[in-house]
């Protein structure tokens, strides 16, 4: 597909499909409206007045075009009222666009998605208007690379998609970096002489070996911040011995998303070129059941010095996380954020379409909840309640990797996860549970399968930090 920004009038376009948007308030006696009704043989007002139109999110009406028109159909869709239409609502209206041009069999569409201002169609849109869309459009065009690599990552296949390619497509998104991104990947002995128990608990039943990849992205001259990102990278999660229902294995390629967000995001650093020092931190793993794997009853240590009593091998990424935490924090970050598709009951609590925030910081929790609402991602802010501590705590280790409770999975993950953050270090965990997959076609533009959760919000904060 090629997207370029044109200047001038869109009704006097060569497209196949012209589209337009129109506000609830639209001033339905301004020229352009006019011209547009010519353009559709008069049969604008009607049509609108005949199936009760009200120009909402969501709406549109198709027409064909008259014989003098240069286009052969106009496609109207709504846009609400004037200054309320949300990132999201404008990707479902996108969506609803090409979903009526592959519908029309049409190859090229121009579109003034956002509304025809009368005096700028009197004006004629300047060259200004056209650059700025220019910038956009490689904006856009950048992060939509992003989370394509982020989507195919987790769409393929689990025998296709172990520890080994993961490391490689890390490898892979360095090389094509024009060596502004450098990867490390480290192997099970380097991870046990860092004392990385946890992660390494999760690794003994699987007969592909874990792969520790660390990428790095420096900016030219002095970074104004350092980040780490810690992405949750279970290429496949049987459950382990404590085995999940055969359904519920049917999607477990997924559990990889996290890291595949980070790589994503990672895929579009070289070309926003973000003044901040990023990275980028995975703890790859299967976990399967075997004669090796570890057994609920076991106590492990963390890299962190702390022990953890091993009461369920299915809350497994919460182990490899405490590591790659640990890690993470060694790179002296004044921000550390972490994604993992990380409990059932995230998606209880906040359905399929929103992952949870959980953050130490209250201006990094905002900071990230606007990056979000910018990027047209749902992310809902969630507590750290420190009352439920006491629901993993164990009478034989310094805690117990699932709560005494079966309430409050989500905020007990999380909790769980806070034992790992050094004192004064500043954090967030996202739960992309939810979205990171998508069982069914969401809205208007997301079908099955891997959706690239998360790169649109890190590529937005970083941009601005």
């Amino acid at each position: 597909m090629e997207i370029t920004a044109i200047k001038g009038d869109i009704l006097n376009t060569t497209a196949e499909l012209v589209v337009v948007g129109l506000y609830q308030e639209e001033d339905w006696s301004n020229d352009f409206v006019l011209m547009l009704n010519d353009i559709v043989r008069g049969k604008l007002k009607k049509k609108v007045e005949a199936t009760d139109f009200k120009a909402m999110p969501g709406e549109s009406l198709t027409f064909s075009a008259g014989s003098e028109a240069s286009c052969d159909y106009v496609l109207v869709v709504g846009l609400g009222p004037e200054g309320a239409l949300k990132t999201s609502e404008i990707r479902q209206v996108a969506g609803s666009v090409f979903a009526a041009a592959k519908r029309l069999s049409v190859k090229t569409v121009a579109m003034e998605l956002l509304g025809e201002d009368d005096s700028a169609f009197e004006n004629k849109a300047n060259g200004r208007d056209a650059r700025k869309a220019e910038r956009g459009i490689e904006e856009a065009e950048t992060v939509v690379d992003g989370v394509t690599v982020a989507r195919d990552l987790v769409n393929t296949p689990a025998q296709d998609m172990n520890p080994e390619r993961l490391a490689e497509a890390a490898e892979e998104i360095a090389r094509l970096s024009d060596g502004r991104i450098r990867t490390r990947v480290y192997d099970r002995d380097w991870c046990t002489s860092k004392g990385m128990g946890a992660y390494l608990s999760v690794t003994q039943g699987s007969d592909s070996e874990p792969k520790f990849i660390h990428l790095t992205y420096k900016p030219s001259g002095k970074p104004k911040k350092v980040v780490a990102l810690v992405g949750k990278g279970v290429t496949f999660d049987s459950g382990g011995l404590s085995l999940k229902p055969g359904k519920s294995m049917e999607t477990m390629k997924c559990d990889m998303a996290g890291a595949a967000a980070v790589l994503g995001t990672f895929a579009t650093l070289a070309r926003i070129q973000p003044r901040v020092e990023v990275h980028g931190i995975i703890a790859a793993t299967e976990n399967m059941p075997s004669g090796k794997a570890i057994r609920p009853g076991d106590i492990v240590r963390a890299m962190n010095g702390k022990t953890i009593e091993i009461l369920n091998t299915d809350a497994e990424g919460r182990l490899t996380l405490a590591d790659a935490l640990g890690y993470a924090q060694k790179q002296k970050p004044d921000y550390v954020v972490d994604l993992a598709t990380l409990t059932g009951a995230c998606v209880v609590a906040l359905g399929e379409e929103i992952s949870a925030l959980m953050a130490n910081d209250e201006v990094l929790a905002q900071d990230l909840l606007t990056a979000a609402s910018n990027a047209g991602e749902e992310l809902w802010q969630m507590p750290l309640y420190p009352a439920y501590n006491k629901l993993i705590e164990s009478s034989v280790a310094d805690l117990r990797n699932i709560a005494t409770s079966s309430y409050g999975g989500s905020l007990t993950a999380g909790l769980f996860l806070q034992n790992f953050i050094e004192e004064g270090q500043v954090w967030a965990h996202m739960d992309i549970a939810g979205p990171a997959f998508a069982e069914r076609p969401i809205g208007t533009y997301l079908g099955t399968g891997g959706t690239g959760y998360g790169v649109r919000t890190l590529t937005t904060w970083l941009s601005r930090l």
